[in-house]
């Protein structure tokens, strides 16, 4: 692969750009509203046994232990009944889709809460109830203008229902099997009230724990609001799952073709509609999937890994939802993408940034990884460079190079908190989604091997791409580049030469007030003088 070593002094690695502000918070619409809504949320969590489950209340420390059982106290019928995974899962499906969202995200964690309780969650990626046929095909009426009649020779049934939406088999003219994915009616109200809940809970989080301020609860909330009004706008994620195809496509004829996309068909596309080509393979949310003759599950791991880091470093542009829900596998290690209603962005900076950190880890460089930490503005300037290296070291050695099954992620995490809270690093608002896409990521490739090695399957293309951008060719490529800009500054300079602009030097008048107090000045002075002699004469 040649030589990798980058000099720091004269790496592009300094052309980090300074990091965005994080979004504004939005204000609460109706704070009255959001708090009963709050209340709400917190009650349906004690009806359910889910706040303090009572299989977990012999661990907690002692002085909460009464909080747990008056909290227990609360538990109906549903607390009852079921694992903790499954409570907790019901009372998300019943809160709405901002809750759906969280609990998606707790399902990717089967290496912290456990495979069991992972798995009764997990039942919220894409097996909700779903609303009838008749609402459904209304709702395509009232979004394209045309009938599903017109639009396909057969439409069945949802065979998926999603928090947000449902997606449902069709056919069309051609004899192309699709999917038509239909928003669910009335869930835009619904989001709106669970942001505006979030929002007010954030706000006081801000205010009242003064330890989460650096975890910029409020910029996380606008963030994923922002993400989630984006996907109750269809045509906005037709767009989306276009670009991605190209993305992956390109992918492909690269050589790093881990992960397809469906193509859209844009006739069957609205605000709340979707149409794209019927994706091939098992959904891996089947318990048939993994038993597919022929399937290489270690290959589909080390492709769910690749196939992110590539879209992220390669293109800047990234499925941000990789969950089990959204994705067909084939064998031998073929993977479909589906959902593309959450995409994430990287400018140059977040691709460097994320390259470094990865490549540092890989070759255990952890002052470099330091270094860019603090080149890139995560790390206020008044801490030590050394000592946060030092720190990086404590939680890097003891993971590095061992299987996941041997790698606490829970102790892992709480090293890495400590670690940020000592050196004043806040949540960076641009980066939660790749944070939110890592965890889902390495959560679907262990669920597939246990004892996957990420850092392994990482390595071919974070080295591509440090060789590509960072590496001996790259920084001739970049000073050939610098020489034809300064050479073309050079001749238009020549070409046209600055003009000398004339000084004008205006003399202006003494002004007259200023005038007559000189002289009174001087007068005084004289008299003064002249008293003084006269006095010396006669004294």
């Amino acid at each position: 692969m040649g030589d990798l070593t980058i000099d720091p002094q004269t790496s592009r690695q300094r052309a980090y750009r300074t990091a965005p502000e994080p979004p504004k918070a939005v204000p609460v619409r109706d704070p009255l509203g959001a708090f009963w809504r709050l209340v709400g949320w917190l009650v349906v969590l004690a009806r359910h046994d889910a706040l303090a489950p009572r299989e977990i209340t012999p661990l907690l420390p002692a002085w909460t232990r009464p909080i747990a059982h008056v909290l227990h106290l609360f538990a109906g019928r549903e607390g009852r009944e079921g694992r903790p995974g499954q409570r907790l899962g019901r009372a998300f499906e019943h809160l709405g889709p901002v809750a759906i969202k969280l609990g998606q995200v707790l399902a990717t964690r089967a290496d912290i809460f456990g495979t069991e309780f992972a798995t009764d969650l997990g039942r919220l990626k894409d097996r909700l109830p779903p609303f009838s046929t008749e609402e459904a095909k209304r709702e395509i009426q009232k979004s394209i203008g045309r009938s599903t009649e017109s639009l396909f020779v057969g439409f069945e049934p949802a065979v998926a229902a999603a928090s947000l939406a449902q997606a449902h088999p069709a056919w069309l003219a051609d004899g192309r099997k699709v999917a038509v994915k239909v928003l669910r009616p009335g869930v835009e109200r619904r989001v709106a009230r669970g942001l505006d809940s979030m929002r007010l809970g954030a706000r006081w989080v801000n205010r009242m724990i003064p330890a989460a301020r650096r975890l910029e609860p409020q910029a996380f909330v606008e963030t994923v609001a922002q993400s989630m009004q984006m996907e109750l706008d269809l045509r906005l994620e037709a767009a989306a799952a276009s670009e991605m195809k190209e993305v992956m496509d390109k992918s492909a004829a690269d050589g790093a073709g881990h992960m397809r996309a469906p193509a859209v068909i844009w006739d069957g596309v609205g605000k709340r509609v979707l149409t794209l080509e019927w994706a091939e393979g098992v959904a891996m949310t089947d318990p048939a999937c993994v038993d597919q003759p022929g399937l290489d599950k270690n290959a589909l791991a080390d492709n769910v890994v690749r196939a992110f880091l590539s879209q992220a470093l390669d293109h800047g542009v990234f499925h941000a939802d990789l969950h089990e829900g959204n994705l067909f596998a084939s064998a031998p290690a073929e993977l479909t993408a589906v959902d593309f209603g959450i995409v994430g962005r990287l400018g140059e900076g977040e691709r460097r940034y994320l390259a470094e950190i990865l490549w540092g880890f890989l070759n255990r460089d952890y002052p470099r990884i330091a270094r860019v930490h603090f080149e890139a503005g995560y790390v206020p300037p008044n801490h030590s460079v050394e000592a946060f290296a030092q720190a990086l070291r404590a939680v890097g050695e003891p993971v590095i190079g061992k299987q996941a099954s041997e790698v606490s992620m829970g102790r892992l995490l709480g090293q890495l908190f400590e670690i940020t809270a000592l050196f004043d690093m806040h949540l960076r608002p641009e980066l939660i989604l790749l944070q939110k896409t890592m965890v889902s990521v390495e959560g679907v490739a262990r669920r597939l091997n246990p004892d996957h090695d990420l850092w392994a399957a990482a390595k071919p293309v974070v080295e591509r791409w440090i060789l590509r951008e960072l590496g001996p060719r790259a920084q001739v490529r970049d000073a050939v580049r610098e020489l034809i800009s300064g050479a073309r500054a050079v001749s238009r300079l020549v070409q046209d030469p600055p003009r000398p602009e004339p000084v004008v030097i205006q003399a202006r008048g003494t002004p007259r007030w200023l005038g007559v107090c000189v002289i009174v000045a001087t007068c005084a002075s004289i008299g003064a003088l002249v008293l003084s002699l006269w006095s010396a004469i006669h004294g």
